[in-house]
């Protein structure tokens, strides 16, 4: 019940707000019937269908094929649609200022040109036309006609009578017809939208192109594949010997319908090329079951470290078949750690399953894990969400090494995952025990990054005793 609910309250709010993108980018710009609003009108139902199936496919075990058609439109376009409504939420804002901008700059032009209007009458009648004689003399003897000073029709120049003056009853027609018609054929103006259409118009083309800008670099950001972070992290416990031990952590590496076999050689390539003592692979391996997925994640083979590559559970391989993934990243060559630790040259390596194997019965379990270690040594735990840091506290741990979070991927996601999360990206302290959380190497859901790069860390242990 609560999940219909739930399902329901998502599907108004996506219906809203595809109808406000809808009308502020069809509607309000494009004439009723036109092709545009026509095309813009069917895309409003067909992209959604299209995010809709995207996220439900893999889940209703649709074949492959079909998961990778839908995933790049329908993810893409869930991106899209978030920059687009943050692009035309912003442009509230200016919508009301240029309006009035525009309508004050109108006042301007119509004054100037009211005013220039009136200094041509006033120029015109002062140059051109002398009122008539009798309107001038008073009543009286009629002045000779040798001191009255007639201005005859024919010596005056050959241009039409301006608009302020009185037009002769007579001389008003035809000629001053043909004249006002030629001269005013030429200036009339253009038919130009409404100011109103104009400005969201303007607002609306301008928030376009900032989204799908913005969504284009994102894609462009995770197409490249991560870049390589170095953190240097001092522990008190670790030994001389160890100073200067190398960890590349991995997490989120998403291999799924968008991100396949290209990506994957990209992180193994890029983790080599740091020549690390050892490799952490901190969950989310991947999104999909082993039979679609299993060639895909082979290159993890050619990982090369001096230790060894390990590997625990993230949430998204409990969507994915945990069981069969552990066997197959085995197979790779990768070593598992199921609540389960060894010990290195100067510290103990733990890792715990992901709090989601709860519902399989495969939850994490920090005594298994950490319960009968000598707790003189230092301890590095690999553990997927940064949640779990309190247990790892209790247990001794000095290093946590998480991912999960994806350091938000989408701004403003990242202020959403500290709602739900410690520590989002980067080291913290947390009592005795350090935090270090991987903004992660893939992409989950749409292949977007913004303000999050996809990042391969390499930690550095240093000893307090060198």
């Amino acid at each position: 019940m609560i999940f219909a609910l739930v399902a329901l309250v998502v599907l108004a709010l996506l219906a809203t707000v595809h109808r406000y993108v809808w009308r502020r980018l069809v509607g309000d710009t494009t004439a009723p019937g036109s092709t545009l609003r026509t095309v813009g009108t069917v895309a409003a139902f067909v992209l959604p269908l299209l995010s809709v199936g995207a996220m439900t496919s893999g889940r209703i075990g649709a074949p492959f094929w079909l998961q990778q058609v839908l995933a790049w439109p329908g993810f893409l376009w869930l991106a899209a649609l978030m920059y687009l409504t943050l692009a035309l939420l912003v442009g509230e804002f200016v919508r009301p200022v240029l309006r009035r901008v525009l309508a004050r700059r109108d006042a301007a032009a119509a004054d100037r040109t009211t005013v220039a209007l009136s200094s041509e009458a006033v120029a015109t009648t002062t140059s051109g036309t002398r009122p008539r004689t009798e309107e001038l003399v008073p009543a009286g003897p009629a002045p000779s006609t040798t001191s009255a000073d007639p201005i005859p029709e024919t010596t005056q120049p050959a241009e039409p009578e301006p608009e302020s003056s009185a037009p002769d009853p007579v001389t008003a027609t035809a000629p001053a017809t043909a004249d006002a018609s030629a001269t005013d054929a030429p200036a009339t103006p253009l038919a130009r939208p409404s100011r109103r259409l104009f400005v969201s118009r303007v607002v609306g083309g301008a928030a376009a192109a900032a989204g799908l800008a913005t969504v284009g670099y994102g894609t462009a950001n995770v197409l490249s594949g991560p870049t390589v972070k170095r953190v240097t992290v001092p522990l008190a416990k670790l030994p001389r010997a160890a100073h200067g031990f190398r960890i590349a952590v991995v997490s989120d590496i998403h291999i799924g319908p968008i991100l396949g076999r290209a990506h994957t050689r990209r992180i193994v390539d890029t983790i080599n090329s740091t020549s690390p003592d050892l490799v952490a692979v901190v969950g989310d391996l991947v999104d999909g079951s082993v039979a679609d997925l299993g060639s895909a994640a082979e290159p993890l083979a050619g990982l090369r470290a001096r230790h060894g590559s390990f590997f625990v559970t993230g949430n998204h391989e409990y969507f994915s078949g945990a069981e069969q993934w552990v066997n197959h990243v085995r197979e790779l060559g990768l070593i598992p750690l199921e609540n389960a630790r060894v010990e290195m040259g100067g510290f103990d390596l733990a890792g715990v399953n992901d709090i989601a194997g709860e519902t399989e019965g495969q939850g994490p379990d920090f005594g298994r894990a950490l319960g009968d270690r000598d707790r003189s040594r230092a301890a590095v735990l690999l553990a997927h969400q940064p949640v779990v840091i309190h247990d790892a506290v209790r247990h001794g741990v000095d290093l946590q090494l998480s991912g999960h979070t994806h350091g938000g991927q989408l701004w403003p996601g990242n202020y959403l995952a500290e709602l739900a999360n410690p520590t989002v990206a980067g080291l913290e302290r947390y009592g005795d025990t350090q935090l270090f959380v991987s903004r992660g190497a893939g992409a989950w859901g749409p292949p977007v990054r913004v303000g999050a790069p996809a990042d391969i860390t390499v930690v550095e242990l240093a000893s307090r005793r060198a």
